[in-house]
């Protein structure tokens, strides 16, 4: 499901990237500027012809507003941001530089500046989103990891947004393949906690994205415009689990409204995360249920190849996500499960519990009738 022809709308004039540091620097204060969000940062370089030139007209505009003392970003702080970006090893990306995303400089409101930590070359090959619930079952999990693995075998490079459930999944699959994980906060300001390390490996053999400012701690405010930069880098989005009121569908809409494809894979009627997957294949996106239909999907023949140094595949525990600590091993299992059929032993390789706790754990959910059990082993929560 896409929209022909959607990107030629927002095609503008090149922008001229900043060129020397105190260039950068006025790039940098003009885009953190208050109110100064990207559309109003590409009319203001468009009307001024410089970051510098912007600058300066900011209060009177402000004033003109009505904003009282209206004071743009100051230099010491874009210094001091630039500082920290150093010492974290990132870099700052500009719109119009060689090393920003092609694809997401085509988007109508790309971000005027992006810190990157990793390969900034990845963003130039081919890529697709893979997004969808933060409460996953352990079949979506499962199917997200050998999806985010066998796409990376056609060369094709996997973007999330570095969440719980399906994003971690995925970035986890995708990491000896290629994988570019959008932060909503800074850089240096991960979050989830948990998901610390996952960064870490990422930015050493993938690459973390930002458009907000080093040191922010994410807000709710933060994710939509993170989802856009999600969609906007690549060119398709697969949704393998989400309701149908979530973030994960925002970002579905975002493909559509960018000109990119949706995909989706289909889940049972009765399990709530699937709703959204299944509105999306009812209204026209393409049913995806592997790496081969990805890659069909977008219209042209990728050579697969072997991924170098490739894990094993996602069914082995190793390249399971690590379970979240703490919390009610109960509620954990019912989360895990829908009403599709899993393996026991899947449970206990996704949460990485002791086997005899989660089989102590099943039988009471059965004695509640919260689950049901099915021939060979398997398990289903159970449907009002």
């Amino acid at each position: 499901m896409t929209t022909p022809g959607a990107e030629s709308l927002f095609d503008r004039p090149a922008l001229r990237p900043p060129a020397g540091a105190a260039a950068r620097l006025a790039w940098l204060r003009l885009a953190r500027s208050h109110r100064v969000g990207p559309a109003t940062f590409l009319r203001l370089m468009a009307e001024h012809g410089s970051a510098e030139a912007a600058l300066a007209a900011l209060p009177a505009i402000a004033a003109s507003a009505g904003a009282r003392n209206y004071t743009p970003a100051s230099e010491a702080d874009a210094r001091r941001e630039l500082e920290t970006g150093h010492r974290l090893g990132a870099r700052l990306l500009c719109l119009g530089d060689p090393t920003y995303p092609p694809a997401l400089a085509r988007i109508e409101d790309p971000p005027p500046c992006l810190w990157a930590l990793g390969d900034p070359g990845l963003a130039a090959r081919p890529t697709i989103a893979i997004v969808g619930a933060r409460n996953a079952s352990a079949l979506g999990l499962r199917m997200t990891m050998r999806l985010a693995a066998e796409v990376g075998e056609y060369g094709l490079v996997v973007a999330s947004g570095l969440a719980r459930g399906i994003d971690t999944a995925a970035h986890s699959a995708a990491l000896a393949g290629g994988t570019i994980a959008v932060l909503a906060g800074g850089l240096d300001c991960i979050y989830p906690a948990e998901n610390a390390a996952l960064a870490r490996d990422i930015a050493a053999r993938g690459l973390l994205l930002s458009e907000t400012r080093l040191g922010l701690t994410p807000q709710a405010r933060h994710f939509p415009p993170r989802n856009r930069i999600v969609s906007g880098i690549s060119r398709a989005v697969v949704v393998v689990e989400g309701a149908a009121r979530s973030g994960t569908l925002i970002t579905a809409r975002n493909a559509l409204d960018q000109g990119r494809e949706v995909l989706a894979v289909p889940g049972h009627p009765f399990d709530a995360r699937a709703a959204g997957c299944n509105m999306l294949i009812r209204d026209g996106a393409t049913l995806i249920r592997s790496g081969e239909d990805v890659a069909s999907a977008l219209g042209q023949t990728l050579p697969r190849r072997t991924v170098p140094n490739a894990a094993p595949r996602p069914e082995i525990a190793s390249r399971t996500p690590p379970p979240r600590p703490g919390g009610d091993i109960r509620r954990e299992l019912l989360n895990l499960l829908g009403p599709t059929p899993i393996a026991e032993d899947a449970l206990i390789r996704r949460t990485g519990q002791p086997a005899g706790r989660i089989i102590d754990t099943l039988m009471e959910l059965d004695l509640a009738g919260e689950i049901v059990r099915h021939p060979g082993g398997l398990v289903s929560r159970a449907v009002a």
